[in-house]
């Protein structure tokens, strides 16, 4: 608890340290998929002709990301929708833009034979990010079909995905829940991908989405991953409707250019490596759908968190002034 203290003191220092002028559009968000458009924006100068400067950071970890918020430093966020509903429960000043992650978790294990989340009963697997979206996916999958995720599995919880994948790749565990492109990127270090002619040391197993499809008996799609606006900036229609285009355009360029997108990415993101990003794009469900038309989908999302630990969305589906329009 004290470090956890200590992280968002420090945290809050450092964004006051670094305040943004008023020509710098500071937007946020983790390694993952979500933030790459972001990245692009950025070192494509996609706002200059507005006068704007784009600035990218990163979040590490679910504490980084909120000592962010309570800073009220950040004009756009990626971050997963469970967190942003959170959010704007508990009276911070933000708005759902859009959902643009639809599926980017799975399980990666040394043994074939397990395909779906039942097969790992009895094993120990990695897990990032205690009590956030890996973890609540599992979690809700895992009760619907009636396993006890405390006496089933053993969960190692580590900080990030990043973490999870070191520990398959220097053989310290098994089976492991990964984001990509964490996924990709652990196939890659091992040789794993696309297929060794030998056995390879890692295989693609459980897909998560897939899963939630067949047991909620609706598409095999998640709204894990969204962008946000917060504070001043969601008065600002014009703006915000300009970005959005840029992060769409961006997006596109993304999926349509993997190879050089990932080159550019990892200048940002060194902790990623480029082959397996480049892997990865193709494995994501990435699709940008405006908040209000993914109300629907993201309702549902929220109503089953509800039902079973309503802490993860503040306690209440999230009121319609949550979905910009």
């Amino acid at each position: 608890m004290i470090n956890r203290i200590i992280l968002l003191l420090v945290t809050v220092f450092l964004a006051n340290t670094f305040a943004k002028d008023k020509n710098t559009i500071v937007v946020a968000g983790p390694f993952a998929s979500v933030s790459h458009p972001m990245i692009l924006m950025e070192k494509s100068e996609a706002l200059k002709d507005l006068g704007f400067k784009v600035e990218f950071r990163l979040w590490k970890n679910p504490d980084e990301l909120r000592a962010l918020v309570l800073n009220s430093d950040v004009d756009f966020l990626a971050v997963p929708t469970n967190v942003a509903a959170n959010l704007h429960n508990k009276g911070v000043n933000i708005k759902l833009l859009n959902v643009s992650v639809w599926g980017i978790l799975g399980m990666v294990t040394r043994d074939k034979t397990l395909k779906t989340l039942k097969d790992f009963k009895g094993k120990e697997i990695v897990m990032p990010f205690r009590s956030d979206m890996p973890d609540i996916v599992f979690t809700q999958l895992a009760k619907k079909q009636g396993l006890d995720i405390k006496k089933d599995f053993k969960l190692n919880y580590v900080a990030s995905p990043i973490d999870a994948m070191q520990m398959l790749v220097m053989r310290r565990v098994d089976h492991a829940l990964l984001a990509e492109p964490a996924i990709s990127i652990a196939l890659r270090k091992t040789k794993s991908f696309p297929l060794k002619l030998v056995a390879p040391d890692l295989y693609r197993s459980a897909d998560l989405q897939k899963e939630w499809g067949e047991v909620y008996k609706v598409e095999a799609k998640i709204p894990q991953a969204s962008i946000a606006v917060l504070g001043e900036v969601k008065t600002k229609k014009e703006l915000i409707q300009r970005f959005m285009k840029e992060y769409d355009k961006a997006l596109d360029w993304y999926k349509q250019n993997p190879v050089k997108a990932s080159e550019i990415i990892v200048e940002t993101l060194p902790m990623l490596e480029k082959d397996g990003l480049s892997d990865s794009i193709s494995h994501v469900n990435l699709k940008s759908v405006k908040a209000i038309d993914a109300k629907d989908d993201l309702e549902f999302f929220f109503g089953v968190l509800k039902e079973n630990n309503p802490k993860l969305i503040g306690g209440k589906l999230p009121q319609d002034s949550f979905y910009y329009n």
